[in-house]
């Protein structure tokens, strides 16, 4: 029997017009239950007043959304309600659904207590027991690796629910590959944000053979470009460009100790590019064959390594994820703790009752 159509509000201060992991991931998988079906509504900062994050100006944060969001959430009657990121707007869905009694579900897409820790240096135990007291509300947290899974529940978390990620193979090819002309081979890649909490340096200080490259964008780009002169670095490229900057490397290095998966390291082996990386969250995930990749704390001798990898090898291991099969997988996890349409309604018109002889009341 096909499964009746959801009814699924989406909630993330991580929204277009940023470019990341978490807004590819949640433009790609509506999309898909859009086309079979469910209604979707994803609600992100740029409804809302916002400012630039501190020493971020890329990602702007939602000032004081509680009233509106409850107000958007009312008007849509969803069945199922995913808090997918931990910023204001996050917060404030969960203090609505704790207060109207409504189910939601979490993601854990970003190590936040590590990246506070870079930034601030302020103690991990800190931020993990706010991020403990942010999940455990809900009725699942959805981590996209069995290492994240694993960490988490050694962490505390006792509500985690798998939640994979996938590659657009189409656009993500070996057959277009950007020659580099000019640049001495081989080509040494990374591709991504450029900012403290990936760990570029790591990467650009390695004594390598051939020509670094850097794609991207980010509070780090002066900093680094000057530190690193020999370095080429290209700005953003998206689309066609991006794409066959990733088949044109001989190597994609991934010097991130902090990601939860690594979109990038997807794309790079769809695009027959083979991947260096430290051992850790993401790469131990993604890059499970060796030969596709090369996984070491000298991330020197993995970058060396992976120049003999076999890049057909890493194509067809790419192919093994598909998009469908998370969007599949994260409709499965919502529909488990959704209600009825029927029952939503009901439920969020008692609800604004319950305010409205409440204004009434102090009034």
């Amino acid at each position: 029997m096909e499964a009746a159509p959801l009814r699924l509000l989406i909630v993330s201060d991580a929204w277009h017009p940023q470019v990341n992991g978490v807004v590819r991931t949640l433009t790609l998988v509506t999309d898909i239950l859009r086309q079979q079906g469910d209604v979707v509504e994803v609600v992100g900062p740029d409804r809302f007043r916002s400012m630039a994050t501190p020493g971020y100006k890329e990602i702007r944060l939602a000032l004081f959304p509680r009233r509106k969001l409850e107000a958007i959430a009312q008007a849509f009657m969803p069945c199922a309600v995913h808090i997918a990121t931990e910023g204001p707007l996050g917060w404030a869905m969960r203090r609505i659904c704790r207060r109207n009694g409504w189910p939601f579900t979490t993601a854990y897409h970003t190590k936040f207590p590590e990246y506070v820790h870079a930034r601030t240096r302020i103690p991990t135990r800190l931020s993990w027991s706010l991020m403990r007291r942010f999940h455990q509300a809900g009725e699942a947290t959805l981590a996209a690796t069995q290492t994240l899974r694993d960490e988490l529940a050694s962490r505390g978390f006792t509500k985690v629910r798998p939640w994979t990620r996938g590659v657009d193979l189409a656009r993500f090819n070996p057959d277009a590959r950007d020659p580099f002309e000019g640049l001495k081979r081989p080509i040494f890649l990374y591709a991504g944000r450029i900012a403290v909490e990936k760990n570029i340096a790591a990467f650009l200080m390695l004594d390598l053979p051939g020509t670094k490259v850097v794609v991207g964008d980010g509070p780090q780009r002066l900093a680094l470009m000057a530190r690193f002169p020999d370095v080429h670095f290209t700005g953003w490229r998206d689309n066609g460009a991006l794409a066959r900057s990733y088949a044109g490397a001989d190597v994609f290095v991934f010097p991130s100790r902090t990601d939860t998966f690594g979109l990038v390291l997807l794309e790079a082996l769809a695009s027959g590019t083979p991947v260096a990386a430290y051992p850790v969250t993401g790469p131990l995930d993604v890059v499970t064959d060796p030969r596709v990749g090369a996984l070491d704390e000298d991330l020197r001798a993995a970058c060396l390594r992976a120049l003999d990898c076999d890049r057909a090898a890493a194509r067809r291991h790419a192919e093994t994820f598909s998009w469908e099969a998370c969007a599949e997988q994260f409709r499965a996890a919502l529909s488990r703790f959704a209600v009825a349409e029927t029952r939503a309604a009901s439920v969020r018109r008692n609800a604004a009752s319950e305010v409205r002889i409440s204004a009434r009341t102090d009034g």
